[in-house]
């Protein structure tokens, strides 16, 4: 075969009026109003003679690994594909449904449920139509800039670490694009990859958002006249500047500037190799040179799939009995405050309950044990290379395993394939913070995240 194949799919996965939202601890309701724009499932399968893959592009803050494993069953039985071929990443959206933290839902959990048992066969289909649409294709990637990210560990004049804007720290505002043509150089389907956390849309929120990647991926087919897939990078640290606002049309400035400059990028990619070939000088006021461009003869294009589990080192917990007792705590004066309290006591205590339960579940899971079994997926697309784990690594871990990478173009993401977990690197736990108060993992982590990264890197190379 001397080209790849591609097609693509789409489910429309937009929740009814009613469901539970649930990304925001600082959050007085539950049942979200309805939606702002639609939210999607998009699946782009390549195959070559021997391979086949499917990436996914789901409008989901996350699942954990039970829905997980319901999602990628229900993929693998619709289309008969290996497990260890799917890739299938959220782009974390922070305003979409309670797919997550179904524990904390007193309003609405059959209709989050319902909601949750309706993805499986609507992810599946999507990725069986894409099955359907395949074509001979050539690809091509590119690069741009976008400074809607920043840095967000702020540290306090107090020593605390929130969540904030650190203008100097570390940040990449990279706007990686691949693009597929068919063999007339039409595009086909685009990949847009940018890293920045979803949480653009916050608490104050009362409908369903896709959050800036929805609003980036309309522009990008409106320009380029066929489907995207965005695809989250490593945003662990990493924040919106224009963030934490209930204000739609935020979001949406925010996903145009990022999804012009992808789309600016895609129309600048040549996927078809040419050279220029001299052929006359025309007399003018100057001589002119005139050129042809002609097709240059190019390799058979390479499509290879790698998946690993990672041994990553735990982290230490306090007890879970205490731990659960602190969770029950706070749920408990929550509920107290729901029936009397103010909206700003409420959020309070919500947020108390959130932090509490998220550190209990960790030490649920994960204490005894000496790792964490965490899958790490590579994927080349000829000269093109992805590489994800679930969770949420650093910016700095995504710095590494680019700048040392065997590919020209390497894109590297979290919150693919399942599981939650924050990846900080060790420098962060001298300061603390967020990320790291809650993250399962050791210090030591993310320093094998990019070891191991950078040796698939080189075997798919």
């Amino acid at each position: 075969m001397h080209h790849l194949l591609a097609g693509t799919g789409r489910s429309d996965i937009t929740p009814a009026p009613g469901t539970p939202q649930g990304g925001w601890g600082a959050q007085t309701h539950q049942r979200g109003l309805g939606n702002d724009m639609p939210l999607y499932a998009t699946a782009l399968v390549v195959s070559d003679a021997q391979t086949t893959v499917a990436i996914l592009d789901v409008d989901a803050i996350g699942f954990d690994a039970e829905w997980t494993t319901k999602i990628i069953d229900a993929v693998v039985a619709l289309t008969a594909l290996p497990r260890e071929h799917i890739r299938f990443s959220c782009t974390h959206t922070h305003s979409g449904p309670n797919t997550f933290r179904l524990h904390t839902i007193t309003q609405g959990l059959d209709m989050a449920l319902g909601y949750l048992e309706s993805l499986p066969r609507q992810i599946a289909g999507a990725v069986w139509q894409a099955q359907q649409n395949l074509r001979p294709v050539r690809l091509a990637a590119g690069r741009g800039s976008c400074e809607i990210n920043v840095n967000r560990r702020l540290k306090l004049e107090s020593g605390r670490v929130v969540l904030g804007k650190n203008w100097s720290g570390p940040v990449d505002p990279t706007v990686r694009v691949v693009r597929f043509d068919d063999l007339e150089e039409n595009a086909v389907a685009t990949v847009l990859h940018y890293a920045c956390h979803p949480t653009i849309m916050a608490w104050q929120c009362l409908v369903a958002t896709p959050d800036y990647p929805g609003a980036a991926r309309q522009i990008m087919e409106l320009q380029m006249g066929c489907p995207c897939l965005f695809l989250q990078g490593a945003t662990g640290n990493i924040g919106p500047r224009a963030g934490y606002t209930g204000d739609p049309r935020i979001y949406r400035r925010e996903g145009k500037m990022l999804g012009l400059e992808g789309a600016k990028v895609a129309t600048g990619i040549r996927t078809r190799g040419r050279r220029d070939r001299l052929v006359n000088v025309i007399e003018s006021g100057a001589p002119i040179a005139i050129y042809e461009e002609e097709a240059v003869e190019m390799k058979p294009p390479l499509l290879r799939v790698l998946s690993r589990r990672l041994k990553l080192p735990v982290a230490q917990f306090r007890p879970v009995e205490e731990l659960e007792a602190e969770t029950a705590k706070f749920q408990k004066q929550l509920v107290e405050l729901q029936n009397r309290g103010t909206d700003e006591e409420i959020r309070a205590a919500r947020a108390k309950a959130t932090q509490a339960g998220m550190r209990a579940e960790n030490a649920r899971l994960y204490q005894g044990k000496t790792h964490i079994d965490w899958q790490l997926q590579g994927i080349r697309l000829d000269s093109v290379a992805l590489l994800s784990i679930p969770g949420e690594p650093f910016t700095e871990t995504n710095q590494r395993i680019v700048d040392l990478s065997p590919f020209a173009s390497t894109l590297f993401s979290g919150y693919s394939n399942g599981g939650f977990g924050y990846l900080p690197v060790a420098s962060a736990y001298k300061e603390g913070g967020y990320e790291v108060e809650v993250s399962p993992f050791a210090p030591e982590a993310s320093e094998i995240v990019v070891k191991e990264g950078l040796q698939m890197l080189r075997d798919l190379a």
